[in-house]
């Protein structure tokens, strides 16, 4: 099934999701370190970034200085589909919300500050109704 490009029904389908725990961004070089299970990785010059659950990244030991909390926008969205991260991302920014913006095959994918990550759902889920 191919995803939706139409960005007004990106937007009032989105479905914000907030997913259970506390998640950290780290970086390591070489491989993934034992224990860790990241449902992120990026490869960069400077290293691998990973985006791990907080606790495998404290029993390793990894250093990371942000705590999100990990929204999943349960619409499955075109890849090709315009304008529905600078969406969101803009209506988090009005909200005075930082967004970490990782977009998978099937849905993107949002680390927002852990502290306010049930005010940042509130802001989409409001977006949501307006876009309907």
């Amino acid at each position: 099934m191919a995803g939706e490009s139409d960005l007004r029904k990106l937007l009032s389908g989105m479905r914000p999701e907030l997913n259970p725990g506390r998640y950290v961004f780290t970086t390591v070089e070489g491989g993934v370190p034992s224990g860790i299970t990241p449902v992120v990785m990026v490869a960069e010059r400077e290293g691998v970034t990973l985006v791990v659950p907080r606790e495998e990244a404290d029993a390793a030991g990894l250093d990371y200085d942000y705590v999100a909390g990990w929204i999943t926008l349960r619409v499955r969205s075109a890849l090709e589909a315009v304008g529905l991260t600078a969406s969101v991302s803009r209506e988090l920014a009005d909200a005075g919300l930082s967004c970490n913006v990782v977009a998978g095959f099937h849905h993107d994918h949002l680390f927002v500050p852990y502290e306010h990550a049930d005010r940042a759902v509130a802001v989409l889920e409001s977006l949501a109704r307006r876009s309907a």
